[in-house]
């Protein structure tokens, strides 16, 4: 009989998956992997940003709108159904459908008895080679938030967000004990021989640093393969799933090349002693930030 985790542990599942042009079949395999990682003993489950499709903004198509849904809809209401089986709470990154002529990349939170808490939409919207994201999405308007859920309060960011110690601080500052970052990221192949190593490591090591300047659990998820839906070299994402503690070190990883769930456990309780003997959140002059509402301070 295996030994029984401590009450402020809670067991983190990261569903690190390859995507195929079919948002059913993509949903499906979803589900599948959720309730694995549920069977692994997961009580929060994050899914790779924009799960339901290949990553589309590879170019400029209108035709790619069509992939947009409703938020809440017929995607979170059968997660739902999921959530509340299995007891576990899902963070479900999704191309959201808001008006006519108004999408945004959003995050669906759905808590352990299936009820919807709440949405994030992606906050910095990228606009580089592969990643013309500034076509798809409007820049969110919900704000940088923490959930309590039935597990752990939670915070979500989502990919180009997760570059920004703004972001993360806001949120923890929420009260998030965990930031989750559903991603989509990889090397240009014809850069990866030159830039993917130190592209990589960069990725990673904000995101560790992320933990450290606030004390609390960081927990990245991406997808894997190989991805031309707009022909040429494409996009290869780099997988790399992880979480990492408060100190910043890494609990659990998977590799760059296959489809993992990645577990780990996350001490909560870990939080207070790492925050007590780096006060970083002490020790904050709030009174001489003003100009970090400026583009610049000249």
């Amino acid at each position: 009989m295996p030994a029984k985790r401590k009450p402020n542990v809670v067991r983190v599942g990261l569903i690190q998956t390859a995507c195929s042009h079919d948002p059913a079949a993509n949903l499906k395999k979803a589900a599948a992997r959720i309730a694995e990682a549920a069977r692994r003993g997961a009580r929060i489950i994050c899914l790779p940003e924009l799960f339901r499709s290949q990553y589309f903004c590879q170019s400029e198509n209108y035709a790619h709108f069509k992939l947009a849904e409703p938020v809440p809809g017929p995607a979170t209401a059968a997660l739902a159904r999921l959530a509340k089986k299995l007891r576990v709470v899902l963070v479900a990154p999704l191309f959201e459908r808001r008006a006519p002529g108004v999408y945004h990349n959003t995050a669906a939170i759905l808590d352990a008895n299936g009820r919807l808490l709440g949405k994030f939409r992606k906050m910095h919207v990228p606009d580089d080679p592969l990643y013309y994201e500034k076509f798809y999405f409007t820049p969110g308007d919900l704000g940088f938030r923490a959930w309590p859920t039935r597990h752990a309060t939670i915070g979500v960011l989502i990919c180009w967000d997760q570059w920004y110690p703004e972001a993360a601080r806001l949120t923890a500052l929420q009260g998030a004990q965990i930031l989750f970052y559903p991603t989509a990221i990889g090397w240009h192949p014809r850069e990866k021989a030159k830039l993917g190593a130190a592209q990589h490591d960069a990725w990673e090591t904000i995101q560790r640093s992320h933990a450290i300047a606030n004390g609390c659990f960081v927990a990245a998820v991406n997808r894997v393969g190989h991805e031309a839906p707009a022909g040429g070299d494409g996009i290869e994402f780099w997988g790399q799933s992880f979480v990492a503690g408060p100190d910043g070190q890494v609990i659990a990883k998977a590799g760059a090349a296959k489809e993992e769930i990645v577990i780990a456990d996350c001490d909560l309780g870990r939080m207070d002693g790492t925050r007590t003997h780096w006060p970083f959140l002490r020790d904050r002059r709030v009174d001489a930030y003003g100009d970090i509402t400026k583009r610049m301070a000249d």
